[in-house]
C-alpha cells in the first residue's frame, strides 16, 4: 500500500507510535518520530496541555501531532486524570489500586486529546473510552495504567488485548481514528 501524506509524532512513548501506526496506515498515513519534544504543561485539562504544546512548536514545514491523555477514576474525583503519566511514574498502577481498594464504584474513563499542527493550521481530536477499574492488574500487552482498565463491553483489560483488539476500544483509537478521517478528508479527496 502507497502511503500518501507523512505525519511526525512528537512522543518519546514508543508504544503510542505503534499504536498510531497500525490505525493510521489504514488511511494511507504514515507515522514517524519526530525529534521535537513535547512541551507539557501541568493543567487539569488535557485539551489544554495540547494546545500549550502545540504553540511551542515552530516547525513549519511538516506536519507534527502531540498527544496526552488521562485515566479519569470517577471515585477518586477525576484522579489521576491529566496527572496520569506523573502518577504513573511515583506509584504504578499498584498505588492506585491501593487507592480503590474496597471500593465498589469503579467506573472510569480514559481520555485522548491528539493535536495536529501543520503550519498555522491547528487541529484538535479527542477519543474517550468509559470503563472500570479492575481488581488486580492483568495482562503484558500495552503500558501505563492498561492492566487495570477494562474497557465497558468488554471483560479483558487493555494489557490482555492484542494491538488491533485495544486500538478498536480505545481513547487513544478513537482520537487517531478521527485525525486519520479528517487528513483522508481535507488533505487527499
Amino acid at each position: 500500500m502507497q502511503l500518501q501524506i507523512k505525519i511526525f509524532f512528537a512522543t518519546e512513548n514508543r508504544n503510542k507510535i505503534s499504536e498510531a501506526r497500525q490505525i493510521l496506515s489504514k488511511y494511507k498515513i504514515q507515522v514517524e518520530p519526530s525529534n521535537i519534544k513535547k512541551i507539557e504543561i501541568q493543567a487539569e485539562e488535557t485539551e489544554k496541555i495540547v494546545i500549550y504544546a502545540l504553540k511551542q512548536i515552530k516547525e513549519k514545514d511538516r506536519a507534527i501531532i502531540v498527544e496526552d491523555s488521562g485515566l479519569f477514576i470517577e471515585k477518586l474525583s477525576g484522579f489521576p486524570g491529566s496527572y496520569s503519566s506523573f502518577v504513573f511514574k511515583k506509584v504504578g498502577y499498584d498505588g492506585v489500586l491501593k487507592l480503590m481498594e474496597g471500593e465498589q464504584i469503579r467506573k472510569a474513563e480514559f481520555v485522548s486529546v491528539i493535536g495536529y499542527k501543520h503550519g498555522r493550521e491547528e487541529m484538535l481530536f479527542k477519543g474517550k473510552t468509559i470503563g472500570a477499574i479492575s481488581d488486580i492488574g492483568i495482562g503484558k500487552s500495552g503500558f501505563g495504567f492498561d492492566p487495570i482498565f477494562i474497557p465497558e463491553g468488554s471483560v479483558k483489560t487493555f494489557a490482555q488485548m492484542s494491538l488491533l483488539e485495544k486500538n478498536q476500544l480505545s481513547h487513544r483509537g478513537k482520537a487517531f481514528r478521527a485525525l486519520g478521517e479528517w487528513l483522508q478528508k481535507t488533505k487527499y479527496i
